[in-house]
């Protein structure tokens, strides 16, 4: 008797390194594991019929079925899911023991039935909805999945306020985590006189980015060099804004991305405030935190998480000169010059910037749940509008600070 997880998943197991690979490596390791992905079109001259497919890769099977070109994005649609339904159960196989299936959209939840589960997972990790281009029965789909699910997890506080609004009051928060290890690589060398600093964006480029703000962030600091890590998607490459100072790296494996982060002074999240975003729970908060960088986000509910040792947030808005970390809390926030108004603010948070506490702190950050203090005892001061955190003998936190512009409630 052989358990089996049987993910369905609107993400591609090579793209973006994101919550299902970070779950679904550590589950699947346990059992045997299917992730199957929406169709995809295997060559411009394939012209049918429609097949499944499926490739070994990282010690799971991967599975997707393959049509003909369509010329739109084809998600597990009405028009697909007979397939589907017809040809992923003889590929997976009778089932022989417990036989989980998680699903991460609920435009699967038919073919989820289908495939007999034992127990049937729907992890919310976004509002998908409200994501461009999403189709129109997505709503009915996930109320219908929020009913028939016998677990439903929740990836931040925004989705899990949601879900139970829609009469799952036993969903549970399930939020997205970090490994700090990964990002365990020698602390970048301060910059030296006229160096130009550098701050970066990773992760997707898509309708979530408030394009307007990454211009003219790069048109007020012509000083910074901007850098964009990360694939385009749902919008058109050419209305990216282009400036001297703005470079698109591409995309970046998850491999990669300590040393990408290493070459950054500032860690960016510039979400435009929107549908898409009212829900966000990015895992890229706590990626930026483990690489030791200040980050500076635009303010909005679905960044507001509960830290161990938050404090309040500064009431003014500053920009990316004030969260320079090469002054200490002082420094930075005498230097934080009032920026584009739409740029919030940066909180520098009580820990050292050495690999070890970097570590030591994401971890804290993990477990911390509902924001309960850990390790030092840190109370929250203001200095010149910015939420500066400090030890509570009132020394101040030793050396330079990494920040993090995420609203504490």
């Amino acid at each position: 008797m052989q358990n089996e997880l049987i993910v369905l998943s609107h993400l591609r197991w090579d793209w973006v390194w994101q919550r299902p690979q970070h779950l679904v490596s550590r589950l699947g390791s346990r059992c045997s594991t299917w992730y199957v992905e929406e169709p995809l079109t295997p060559s411009p001259g394939f012209a049918g019929p429609n097949r499944m497919n499926h490739r070994r890769v990282d010690g799971l099977n991967r599975a997707w079925l393959e049509i003909p070109e369509q010329g739109r994005h084809v998600g597990f649609f009405d028009d697909v899911l007979p397939d589907y339904i017809e040809q992923l159960p003889e590929l997976v196989g009778p089932r022989t023991g417990d036989r989980v299936v998680w699903l991460y959209t609920p435009l699967a939840l038919e073919l989820a039935l289908a495939l007999n589960p034992t127990t049937l997972v729907y992890d919310v990790m976004d509002d998908l909805a409200a994501f461009k281009d999403a189709p129109p029965e997505l709503v009915v789909r996930q109320r219908q999945a929020l009913r028939r699910a016998d677990v439903v997890f929740a990836g931040g506080r925004s989705l899990h306020r949601s879900m139970v609004r829609q009469g799952r009051a036993d969903t549970v928060l399930f939020p997205s985590g970090v490994e700090p290890e990964h990002y365990r690589v020698p602390t970048a060398e301060p910059r030296l006189p006229g160096q130009r600093p550098v701050a970066g964006y990773v992760g997707v480029l898509d309708e979530r980015l408030d394009l307007g703000l990454i211009a003219g962030l790069a048109k007020a600091l012509p000083e910074w060099d901007i850098k964009m890590y990360g694939p385009v998607a749902k919008i058109d490459p050419a209305g990216l804004p282009q400036a001297p100072n703005i470079s698109y790296e591409g995309y970046t494996c998850y491999t990669d991305l300590p040393a990408a982060m290493a070459g950054l002074d500032v860690a960016l999240m510039p979400f435009a405030l929107n549908e898409a975003t009212r829900s966000i729970s990015p895992t890229k908060t706590l990626e930026y935190l483990a690489a030791g960088l200040p980050v500076v986000s635009h303010p909005g509910a679905g960044r507001r998480r509960r830290f161990p040792g938050g404090g309040a947030p500064a009431r003014r808005r500053r920009g990316l000169r004030g969260a320079l970390p090469d002054a200490g809390p002082a420094g930075s926030a005498a230097r934080a010059e009032a920026e584009d108004p739409r740029v919030a603010e940066a909180i520098p948070l009580g820990c050292d910037r050495s690999t070890d506490g970097r570590i030591r702190f994401c971890r804290r950050l993990q477990g911390a749940g509902t924001g309960g203090r850990g390790g030092q005892c840190l109370t929250g001061v203001a200095v010149r509008g910015v939420a500066v955190l400090q030890s509570a003998d009132g020394k101040g936190a030793p050396g330079p600070v990494p920040a993090a512009a995420i609203p504490v409630r």
